[in-house]
């Protein structure tokens, strides 16, 4: 009802009671979209807000799964549903695939930017979009929210400033260990942030068990749900890993034993199809020595919480299992980091060579230049580790990849953030903000 109350209020100036929209760091980038690319497609896994987030965004829109014959429409007289003030909003497009260009020739005759927007919570397949929309369409992914967009983040540090040599940060308070718990379990999902921690992990857990039954209804080769459970837990058991697939195959048990591997294969591929699974990808730099760099992605869930509601953990289990909870602390960075890189034109990585040396955030930015960052959960003994890494991994590099280097800082489950002596940042995530 409210999507029809946003589309009324728009065309005909009435106005309605809202909920309020809580404002999403990506809003400035679909405004920059906008301006140069025909259409924004706007995608991310279910219940991350991409269709408030694009309501704020649109002039007018058409929700394709709101009735059967809004497909039927898009299918036979697309032009029908293209037509509206812009920029319209095709909601959940991948139900109608043909309509993908329809759009992109809708685009080329206007011949202007801003015309429409398109979300969905699911990829289809090269062939839909075989036509790209190079040069047209302006891809962003909507990540669940970060600290600072669930307003916890104190907002002491600024994540663009790591990118200026000789920035110096300071801060202090914010979310204690016990208070991270509570945050990686309940996630950074817009409906359930401000409930009470039990609620939000009885819909998480609700969310994990219809990843089968409901994200993936519409891809082919549609998985079994007990199948798709096993490598889920698998993949939360190994969150922040480079795991082989002949690991997370033998991990995923099932009744009749295990998964294959060409069948974990599949289903990572479905998952990365509806953005529940975002690998982290190896950087790689030229290194000035004859160690090689493992090029093995690190498994990361588009938010930690599908990784605890998949494992049923809670809290409390998080916090008498350190070790765990430090991995999924590395994960819970990782989804934040990604938001912010976005709004420096920047992209995340991991490092690992032959050595076993891992650094665990490289954020490069178009322009070559870069940041290392490590992430501890806290503990003065982790932070000297990160510190000899850091080491280590300077001196390995190119001249011409160090002289690019511009601030290395420790993410930390702290209370404190501060610039040390030599330079390295130790930073509390609760104190980032964009």
């Amino acid at each position: 009802m409210n999507t029809i109350f946003v589309a009324i209020r728009k065309t005909f100036g009435y106005s309605f009671p809202m909920k309020k929209y809580e404002p999403r760091l990506i809003d400035t980038l679909v405004e920059r979209k906008l301006k140069s690319a025909g259409a924004v497609v706007l995608r991310g896994p279910r219940a991350v807000g991409k269709t408030t987030t694009a309501l704020h965004h649109a002039a007018s829109s058409v929700r394709l799964d709101q009735r059967k014959e809004l497909i039927n429409a898009a299918e036979l007289i697309p032009e029908t549903l293209l037509a509206g003030a812009v920029p319209r909003l095709i909601d959940e497009w991948q139900l109608a695939p043909s309509i993908w260009n329809s759009i992109r020739a809708e685009i080329d005759a206007r011949g202007l930017p801003g015309q429409f927007i398109l979300t969905g919570s699911a990829a289809p397949s090269a062939d839909t979009t075989r036509h790209t929309g190079a040069g047209r369409m302006a891809r962003l992914t909507l990540r669940p929210m970060t600290l600072y967009e669930q307003r916890i983040s104190t907002g002491q540090v600024r994540f663009a400033d790591l990118f200026t040599k000789g920035t110096t940060v300071g801060g202090t308070g914010g979310p204690s260990v016990p208070e991270y718990a509570a945050l990686i379990v309940k996630g950074g999902w817009p409906a359930l942030h401000r409930l009470k921690t039990d609620a939000a992990m009885d819909a998480l857990a609700d969310y994990v068990d219809n990843i089968a039954d409901v994200d993936l209804r519409a891809l082919d080769g549609r998985p079994e749900p007990v199948r798709m459970a096993a490598l889920l837990k698998a993949l939360a058991r190994n969150i922040s890993t480079e795991a082989s697939l002949d690991k997370l195959a033998a991990e995923s048990e099932i009744p009749t034993g295990h998964l294959s591997k060409p069948t974990v294969r599949k289903y990572l591929d479905q998952l990365a199809r509806i953005f529940v699974l975002e690998e982290l990808s190896a950087w790689k730099p030229h290194l000035r020595s004859s160690i090689l760099m493992r090029v093995k992605p690190k498994w990361h869930f588009i938010d930690p919480s599908l990784a605890t509601a998949a494992l049923g953990t809670s809290p409390d289990g998080l916090l008498r299992d350190l070790n765990a909870m430090g991995l999924l602390f590395e994960s819970m960075a990782v989804r934040d980091l990604r938001v912010y890189a976005d709004g420096v034109d920047a992209n995340v990585f991991h490092y690992r060579d032959s050595t076993g040396l891992e650094i665990d955030a490289i954020v490069e930015r178009r322009d070559g230049t870069w940041i290392g960052v490590e992430v501890k959960l806290g503990g003065e003994r982790a932070i000297q580790e990160a510190v000899a890494n850091f080491s280590k991994l300077q001196s390995r590099l190119t001249k011409a990849k160090l002289d690019q280097l511009v601030s290395l800082s420790i993410i930390t489950g702290g209370q404190a953030s501060y610039t040390r002596p030599d330079g390295i940042h130790v930073i509390s995530l609760g104190h980032l903000l964009p």
